[in-house]
C-alpha cells in the first residue's frame, strides 16, 4: 500500500472526525485533565473514532494521542518506536472550540522512523484539509501549495502561539521585540498547525509554537516540509527523527518557516 493510498484513507478520515467535532461545538462543557488543561468530551470522542479506524486499517502501527478517557495520561501505544506511527490531536485549539472562536483543527500525522512523511490538518470550520505525504505533494483542498523562498521583509507575516512562556514564566525576549515593533505581521490564532500551516501555504515566513507536544507537530510538519519549508526546534537543532521511546507528553518546541527566512528567524529568536 503506497504513502498516497494512506493519505487519502486519512483525509477521509479526519474529515470525518471533523464532522464529528463540528456537530458538537457550541454543545460541550470544558472538562479538565492532566495539569488543569481543558478538554471536552469531542475530544475524545475524536480520538475514539481515529484510533477505532487506525487500529482496523494498520494493526501493526502504533498510536500515540493526547487524550484517553479519564484525562489522568495521553494515549501511548508504539510496539516499534522506530516503525510507522501515529501521532494524532483530535482538537487542536480546545480552548477556542469551547470558546466559540472558530479556529481549530483535526490533526493526524505519520512518524516513520521517527520523520514525519503524512499528515493531515483538518481546519475544521473552514472545511479545508491541508494535507500531504512525502513526495506525494502538499495541499490545502485541491490546491498545490508551497512555502514562501524569499527572504523576512519588513511585512512579512509570523504566526505566534498563544502560549509563550517560560519555564520561568516570562516572555522570551524575542517574542518582546516581535510584539513592540509594526513592521512584520504577528498573528496569533490559537491552533499550533493551523498556524504552522500557514507557513506550508505561503501566508507567513514562519510560525513558532514553544509549548506545543508532539501531536501539535507532526501532522504540520509533514505538511511544511512537502510543501518546500523548514522544521528544526527554535535553536535551529533537528527535531526529526523523533525518539519515541518513553514519550509520555514533553514538550517539543518547534519553528516552522520557509527556507529562505528560517536562519534569520533563528538568529532572531536567539539573539
Amino acid at each position: 500500500m503506497s504513502l498516497s493510498d494512506d493519505l487519502q484513507f486519512i483525509s477521509d478520515l479526519a474529515r470525518a472526525a471533523a464532522l464529528l467535532v463540528r456537530k458538537n461545538y457550541g454543545k460541550v462543557q470544558r472538562l479538565t485533565k492532566r495539569h488543569d488543561e481543558a478538554v471536552s468530551e469531542a475530544d475524545r470522542a475524536s480520538q475514539r473514532l481515529i484510533v477505532a479506524a487506525l487500529r482496523k486499517r494498520f494493526p501493526g502501527d502504533g498510536i500515540i494521542g493526547e487524550e484517553n478517557e479519564t484525562g489522568d495520561a495521553i494515549t501511548s501505544d508504539v510496539p516499534d518506536p522506530a516503525g510507522r506511527n501515529w501521532v494524532i490531536d483530535p482538537i487542536d485549539g480546545t480552548n477556542n472550540f469551547l470558546a466559540g472562536l472558530g479556529v481549530f483543527a483535526v490533526c493526524i500525522g505519520l512518524l516513520e522512523a521517527g520523520r514525519p512523511t503524512l499528515g493531515v490538518v483538518y481546519d475544521v470550520t473552514r472545511d479545508l484539509p491541508y494535507v500531504a505525504a512525502k513526495e506525494c505533494g502538499a495541499f490545502a483542498g485541491k490546491r498545490k501549495i508551497s512555502a514562501l523562498t524569499t527572504p523576512l521583509w519588513d511585512s512579512s507575516m509570523l504566526m505566534l502561539t498563544s502560549n509563550l512562556l517560560d519555564s520561568q514564566g516570562k516572555l522570551p525576549a524575542f517574542a518582546v521585540r516581535w510584539l513592540a515593533q509594526t513592521n512584520w505581521k504577528i498573528r496569533i490564532l490559537g491552533s499550533a498547525a493551523i498556524e504552522a500551516s500557514q507557513v506550508a501555504t505561503g501566508v507567513a515566513h514562519g510560525a513558532i509554537t514553544l509549548n506545543g507536544k508532539l501531536w501539535d507537530a507532526v501532522a504540520p510538519a509533514a505538511v511544511v516540509i512537502e510543501a518546500g519549508g523548514i522544521v528544526t526546534d527554535p535553536k535551529g537543532n533537528e527535531i526529526f527523527p523523533f525518539d519515541l521511546r518513553n514519550y509520555s507528553g514533553a514538550k517539543v518546541p518547534y519553528l516552522a518557516a520557509g527556507p529562505a527566512a528560517h536562519a534569520a528567524l533563528v538568529k532572531e529568536i536567539n539573539s
